[in-house]
């Protein structure tokens, strides 16, 4: 089980290329969109077959980082993760040197919305602030979109659509649509206080009592939940898909039965009291174009992954990164409290499987529960 206080690096890293789809993290390389590169004399950091990247080529993907992903700023004083970057550099330059005229004509026009909807979220003027502080450019920007969109779209090519209908059928029952009702007592309060588990399981077992003698459960919700994606709304997340859920409470949302009351149910968040309000199995022919897309975009970030995993290695020839003045730094306690788990978390996450992410699902991103 992950660290309950502490968003472990690694479990971070192992959910990346689920999300280039997205926006995070893009591959080094020349500005290929500038009409006057400036001429890089910098030290060559890591050597491929095929390319490299120049440690101002690697400055420049971190700053892009810090810009589209703050809260994991962070993770760049950890040496380890630091060399996660650089590969996943690798594997996006060397893919986008692979890829098709077709994938970069649709990536060109993808890499302009996205941008736009940096800008229209921040608004222009914090928009260039956000740039002017990590020293970027917005053809920087989107540079490296358009490198992350083109592998994506290349991969996306390559995935058919009986290979998006087995993905749905080996995994049916992850897509049921639930309406469930909880309430968190976390292993941190919302001031980002830790409590002990005992202590949590004796209060989530009080708020059990509570529902059990009929107290209404969106007042009770209001009152004792830790989950600030929920709380508000008395608990309630409604007709959402079960895969966006970690997987102790998604079983749970998939099994018990209706309106009763659970016993505590843990996740690396604590205790959560559920009551599950209506499910609906789903078949192939009723998803809707969003969910297939999302299933397609699911399966061409699996095919990065199984070439960072099975071919990158055999490419990487050299690799010399500065090192971190505290190399195993962790990562700062209570910082998940209302963020979502990379790994799933009961707030949904299907805003970052078609590749765009929705005001609603940035919403649902705080929960983490």
């Amino acid at each position: 089980m992950p660290s309950r206080n502490k968003k472990a690096w690694k479990t971070f890293i192992v959910s990346l290329t689920a999300v280039m789809s997205m926006s995070v993290l893009a591959a080094c390389g020349d500005d290929t969109n500038n009409k006057q590169p400036q001429k890089d004399d910098s030290k060559v950091v890591v050597k491929y077959k095929g390319g490299e990247i120049t440690e101002k080529e690697f400055d420049l993907e971190q700053r892009v980082m810090q810009f589209m992903s703050p809260e994991y700023a962070q993770f760049l004083q950890m040496d380890q993760f630091k060399e996660y970057l650089a590969k996943q550099g690798v594997t996006y330059e060397y893919l986008y040197s692979k890829a098709g005229d077709e994938a970069k004509k649709a990536a060109e026009k993808q890499a302009d919305d996205m941008v736009k909807q940096y800008k229209n979220a921040m608004g222009e003027e914090e928009f260039k602030k956000a740039l002017d502080a990590q020293k970027l450019t917005e053809q920087d920007l989107k540079n490296y979109m358009l490198r992350v969109m083109t592998v994506m779209e290349d991969q996306k090519n390559k995935v058919t659509e009986e290979d998006i209908k087995k993905e749905f059928e080996s995994n049916k029952l992850d897509y049921s649509v639930i309406s469930v009702r909880h309430v968190l007592i976390g292993f941190t309060d919302l001031e980002g206080k830790e409590r002990k588990e005992e202590d949590a399981l004796k209060l989530a077992k009080e708020v059990k009592s509570k529902l059990d003698k009929g107290e209404d459960f969106a007042k009770v919700a209001k009152e004792y939940s830790e989950d600030p994606g929920s709380k508000d709304e008395g608990g309630l997340y409604e007709n959402k898909e079960a895969r966006t859920w970690v997987t102790q409470f998604k079983e749970q949302a998939l099994t018990l039965p209706l309106n009763k009351i659970s016993d505590p149910v843990e996740t690396d968040y604590g205790y959560h009291i559920m009551k599950v309000e209506s499910r609906k199995e789903v078949t192939y022919d009723k998803l809707s174009d969003t969910q297939k897309e999302g299933i397609h975009n699911e399966l061409a970030s699996a095919k990065v992954d199984t070439f960072m995993k099975n071919e990158l290695n055999d490419l990487i020839e050299k690799m010399d990164l500065p090192k971190s003045e505290t190399p195993d730094k962790p990562a700062t306690e209570g910082e998940d409290k209302g963020a979502e788990s990379t790994d799933k978390a009961p707030a949904t996450d299907e805003g970052t499987k078609d590749g765009k992410q929705t005001e609603d699902n940035k919403k649902t991103e705080d929960t983490g529960k």
